[in-house]
């Protein structure tokens, strides 16, 4: 058997520690392998070099963003990845769903429903099992009313059918007017677009929600809503990566957190251990833990070993 294939090919069990995080109470491995794997990502950039003086004759530089990730998510469970904003969590985003710029260099194995990946097959897997809610509502295409982009191009009578059912049940969860859905994007407002980008991720039969901040502008109700709706989505057999720069979020709807620091994840760790530091392996967790806001914002006390 190749080697890349051996790490899907040997039977997961539910243990409490594996592959380098520690698992949420109802983790498990269903078909004996995780949801999602991700192991020893790494994503540069060849770039000219901004500290050159000389600006014409600047030479390149390779700078390195993701180092060496590795992350997992279970069927059945949230996993927010929680970091400092531009610390190049979108990149992770993009590489699950295979979408690189043409100056990234990329290694590393990514494996989703036990099949190993390439870039062009998780590009196939875009809207046809993993669906992502991107930060930008540019995401959003400029020439298709917005209950179109929910719907799909679906095939058949009863295809239709069924896809405007759910689109009008989404469009109604989100608080979208049946009139919003003849509108373009650039006819709607930002929290309008978000709250339709969200509509889309849940619009078919996917197995896996990548949401890249998925809050940002909308109100606390209309949030509340979006986090309801992915937990139920989860629940369902399926999974969800929350990427977030709230630590309180995360705690909040997760079943697991990968802290994100330096380009890679140095905790992969169930929400439940953030009850105690002492239950948090890395320093930077720690820190987390002490800079939310019931425990006194008490970052300093936190020792580096």
């Amino acid at each position: 058997m190749h080697d890349d294939l051996k790490h899907e090919a040997v039977k997961h069990e539910d243990a409490q520690v594996h592959h380098g995080h520690s698992h949420a109470q109802d983790s498990h491995h269903a078909g004996g392998h995780h949801l999602l794997q991700v192991e020893g990502l790494n994503i540069s950039f060849t770039m000219y070099d901004p500290a050159d003086k000389h600006f014409f004759r600047a030479k390149k530089r390779e700078f390195s963003v993701i180092k060496d990730l590795s992350l997992s998510v279970h069927v059945g469970e949230i996993v927010a990845v929680v970091g400092a904003s531009g610390a190049g969590k979108t990149l992770l985003a993009d590489a699950i769903l295979g979408m690189f710029e043409a100056n990234a260099q990329v290694s590393g194995k990514i494996w989703f429903d036990g099949q190993l990946q390439s870039a062009a097959t998780l590009a196939g897997l875009r809207g046809k099992g993993i669906s992502l809610v991107p930060q930008s509502v540019t995401y959003l295409d400029p020439l298709m009313k917005t209950k179109d982009q929910v719907r799909g191009f679906s095939r058949g009578r009863s295809q239709r059918k069924s896809s405007k059912q759910i689109q009008e049940k989404l469009f109604q969860n989100y608080g979208l007017d049946e009139a919003v859905g003849n509108l373009y994007p650039h006819q709607i407002s930002g929290g309008m677009a978000r709250r339709v980008l969200l509509a889309c991720a849940q619009s078919a039969e996917q197995k896996l929600i990548v949401a890249d901040e998925p809050t940002v502008g909308l109100d606390l109700e209309l949030a509340l809503r979006a986090l309801s709706d992915f937990r139920e989505f989860a629940n369902q057999g399926r999974g969800v990566l929350l990427i977030t720069h709230s630590i309180e979020l995360a705690l909040r709807v997760a079943d697991r957190v990968a802290v994100f620091k330096d380009g890679t994840i140095v905790e992969e760790t169930a929400v439940s251990n953030f009850s105690s530091p002492a239950l948090l392996h890395h320093p930077f967790s720690k820190e987390l833990w002490h800079a939310l806001p019931e425990h006194d914002f008490m970052v300093k006390e936190v020792r580096h070993e």
